[in-house]
């Protein structure tokens, strides 16, 4: 009889060793190269995600949560071959990842080929979940249109003449043709761009401020820039003289240290820590403090999103990691984020999600110009276009 039984208890031990695996996560992207400072954010939120969605315990349905990191170096070669690694080697279930958009592109069909999901997190352009999408796609990071629909939305007013101030390149090229699209009553009356290691603004400033000075109304400067490079120089040219103002988007709070010289602009972001009231936001805050001494910024919100995501996914499948049951699971889900809540569309998987109209006011205890909530711009507010061939 004991027997029996020593073997019965066996039995249903091995058995639940059997169902409890590890979930490998591979984190690839840009940790080394021109984006490294945004990428380390992604990677901070990322665990934070993880950590915070599953109660601090790193597992869902009692399997761990592995997270593997892999380096793109910032090239769309290197990250073919990272992704590819991670999948094949690895053994990993799900890929996150990358920063930069040229990198995320080359890495779309990778995640085709082996069937995988990979969940884009933060690189913007709207080709991801665009013209070279495929169904292993999913994007908690916001999209290029998502960004212009929503300053568009904070400045197409009638009466308003704008000029663009963009990079030569398809974040940029991106953004303002998302930005053109979604103005309905403001007049966009010349583009310029120029290339990404732009140092001297005099020639463009110049060509920008032609453009707009003879115009009557409110005239606007409207820049889309990130990286290095500082466009705002063109203020040192002095564009008020021909009441000629300046807008832009959000940024990291780094970059934001310009704006403290622009008390009173306006634009709309995706992300500033001081902005979202829920319990996800609150405890990102608090604890980036308590661990970092610092706020949590633009890309650790969206890292946190996207941890958040997986485990919420995960919990759905009681912990499996079948792709086609997480591409079920995972289309028109909707999840907790520091912004609020966040829907993955089924058409093209891309998250709809809030954006925030601010105006910049200047707080001494504060190195950046702070970006004080307008109104909070809701996924209802935008039209986002689907942009995919589905």
């Amino acid at each position: 009889m004991r027997h029996h039984l020593l073997a019965a208890v066996a039995a249903l031990c091995c058995t639940t060793a059997v169902h409890a695996k590890d979930i490998k996560i591979a984190h690839v992207y840009d940790k080394t190269g021109p984006l490294e400072a945004y990428a380390k954010q992604t990677q901070i939120g990322l665990m934070m995600g993880l950590d915070y969605a599953t109660g601090g315990t790193m597992t869902v349905n009692g399997n761990k949560l592995v997270v593997i990191e892999k380096d793109t170096q910032g090239k769309p070669d290197v990250a073919k071959s990272q992704l590819s690694a991670a999948y094949a080697d690895d053994k990993a279930d799900i890929a996150v990842g990358p920063t930069g958009s040229g990198v995320a592109l080359a890495m779309l069909p990778i995640a085709e080929e082996y069937k995988k999901i990979l969940l884009v997190e933060p690189a913007v352009a709207d080709a991801i979940t665009g013209d070279k999408w495929n169904r292993y796609i999913f994007r908690t990071g916001r999209n290029s249109s998502q960004d212009a629909i929503s300053n568009a939305v904070a400045l197409d007013k009638e009466g308003v003449t704008i000029a663009t101030l963009a990079q030569d390149y398809a974040f940029g090229r991106d953004g303002v043709k998302a930005f053109k699209d979604a103005l309905k009553k403001a007049k966009i009356v010349h583009e310029e761009y120029l290339p990404t290691n732009t140092t001297d603004f005099t020639a463009g400033a110049q060509r920008l401020f032609d453009s707009l000075k003879d115009k009557p109304g409110r005239k606007v400067i409207f820049i889309i820039w990130a990286g290095a490079g500082n466009p705002f120089k063109i203020a040192d040219l002095d564009p008020k003289r021909y009441g000629i103002e300046i807008a832009t988007g959000g940024n990291i709070l780094p970059a934001m240290a310009a704006y403290k010289n622009f008390p009173g602009m306006e634009g709309a972001t995706y992300y500033y820590f001081g902005i979202p009231k829920n319990p996800a936001n609150n405890w990102l805050v608090s604890e980036h403090y308590k661990r970092y001494k610092n706020p949590p910024d633009f890309f650790t919100a969206g890292g946190m999103s996207a941890g958040i995501a997986l485990v919420e996914a995960l919990k759905k499948t009681g912990g499996d990691t079948n792709t086609e049951k997480l591409i079920s699971t995972m289309e028109g889900m909707s999840f907790e984020t520091p912004k609020g809540k966040m829907t993955f569309r089924k058409e093209d998987h891309q998250a709809l999600q809030s954006m925030y109209h601010f105006k910049i006011k200047v707080d001494p205890a504060f190195p950046w110009g702070v970006p004080e909530l307008v109104r909070e711009i809701k996924i209802e507010d935008m039209n986002i276009p689907i942009k995919n061939k589905r």
